[in-house]
């Protein structure tokens, strides 16, 4: 893997596991786990809906590129990005760059399932959440399949089975970061 290869960095909608499956992954392989969204509101001291209340899509969406510039620049984690990081060039190009990038793929069916009973998605809650998910997959899909060095379904499997495909992809394609 190429020295410029440091991290893993894990792309998909809402709902794809990024968080839950990148916190196993990272426990698997002996890395750091990092979440996006978790560490914009560490730095901020408010959730992401706060943020989305006060700021707007836009004000969010430049603290990611900050966070994502930061995280970019440390060696050996598992980094879960927010669903819409890939709408930023720069973000695409820089996850590109400083890491593995794993698509973590599921179904419209399965993200309704799985973030039915979570409040805490402000762009899920500004109308119809199937219309909402459905025009999102339309207009990220292309830029996940972009920047992805790997491609993984997450549908109908349980975190530890993702979690294990895609280390076992990593480490058949020899991409697998030196641990700490």
């Amino acid at each position: 893997m190429p020295r410029n290869k440091k991290n893993i960095f894990l792309v998909g909608p809402t709902g794809s596991g990024k968080t839950a499956v990148g916190r196993q992954l990272a426990r698997d392989i002996g890395l750091e786990f990092v979440d996006c969204d978790h560490e914009i509101e560490r730095r901020t001291g408010v959730e992401i809906s706060y943020i989305f209340e006060k700021e707007g899509e836009a004000g969010f969406r430049e603290r990611e590129v900050d966070v994502i510039k930061a995280l970019s620049e440390r060696d050996g984690c598992v980094i879960a990005t927010g669903g819409g990081a890939v709408l930023n060039a720069a973000n695409r190009k820089r996850i590109k760059q400083s890491g593995v990038v794993v698509y973590l793929q599921t179904t419209v069916k399965e993200q309704l399932k799985r973030t039915s009973r979570n409040r805490k998605r402000p762009l899920l809650n500004a109308g119809d959440p199937r219309e909402i998910l459905e025009r999102m997959a339309e207009q990220r899909a292309p830029l996940y399949e972009e920047v992805a060095d790997l491609s993984v379904d997450t549908s109908r499997q349980k975190v530890r089975a993702v979690a294990k495909t895609v280390r076992e992809a990593l480490e058949q394609h020899g991409m697998l970061p030196l641990q700490n």
